[in-house]
């Protein structure tokens, strides 16, 4: 089976904040032209995309210069609502390592998809408040030598009023510590994951029903120098 992961793309579409807008729009039409072409206008990171180390590293691989055969993943969807939001997500909401071992019917897994449930929230300013990756969790991905899929902007905090708001009080958390009082700045777990040249795919959408393993192909433009592209992210898997 198949299914189409990701956003379409379109004018006026949700953009991370300080983004170009997307628009697309009629350039040659039947009616004028007798055929029909169009404008787009996008950032490289609008919609659901892949990024390539460049993103945040300077010296970082562009996109163009990733073998093709990279975003062909062998994907395993972790499941880690009731989120709240600006909820960091730790290294215990991950599987460990035996978790991902291959079996005699599936490959080890190499990109964990973190369903947060924010992709129902698409369209709103309650997406920008999305649940992200602690550093220390995004290090345990490095350590497990997998990737990760998101249903959000992507793996950090997205910069919103929000953040400098209280967060949800968790048991887990010392002396009553708000969730989100240590919420990092920057692209810590960006960084630490391109660093090592691990696929981030952010901005996926439909996963209900998914099963735990599957194929996720997310194919990226092939942007001379580029540092990330939009894809068309498809699910495969078997009855």
């Amino acid at each position: 089976m198949f299914r189409d992961l990701s956003r379409p793309i379109e004018t006026g579409m949700p953009t991370y904040p300080g983004d170009p807008d997307v628009t697309l729009s009629p350039d040659a039409t039947h009616e004028a032209d007798g055929y029909a072409t169009s404008e787009l206008r996008t950032g490289t990171h609008a919609g659901t995309h892949v990024d390539a180390p460049r993103h945040t590293l300077p010296e970082g691989e562009t996109i163009d210069a990733i073998g093709a055969g990279q975003f062909a993943f062998d994907a395993r969807l972790v499941d880690l609502r009731p989120l709240e939001p600006r909820e960091p997500i730790r290294p215990r909401a991950l599987p460990d390592s035996n978790a991902l071992d291959a079996d005699a019917l599936d490959a080890a897994a190499d990109l964990l998809v973190l369903r947060t449930g924010w992709a129902a929230h698409w369209g709103t300013d309650r997406y920008r408040d999305h649940p992200y990756l602690t550093p220390a969790a995004a290090k345990r991905c490095r350590e497990l030598g997998v990737g990760v899929g998101l249903d959000t902007f992507g793996p950090d905090p997205t910069p919103t009023g929000s953040a400098a708001e209280t967060g949800p009080v968790r048991d887990d958390e010392p002396d009553g510590t708000p969730a989100n009082a240590d919420e990092p700045d920057g692209t810590p777990a960006h960084d630490v994951l391109l660093n090592d040249s691990l696929p981030i795919v952010e901005n996926l959408c439909a996963l209900d029903g998914l099963p735990t393993r599957f194929r996720l192909y997310a194919f990226p433009l092939r942007l001379r120098g580029g540092d990330g592209s939009p894809v068309r992210a498809v699910a495969e898997w078997e009855r």
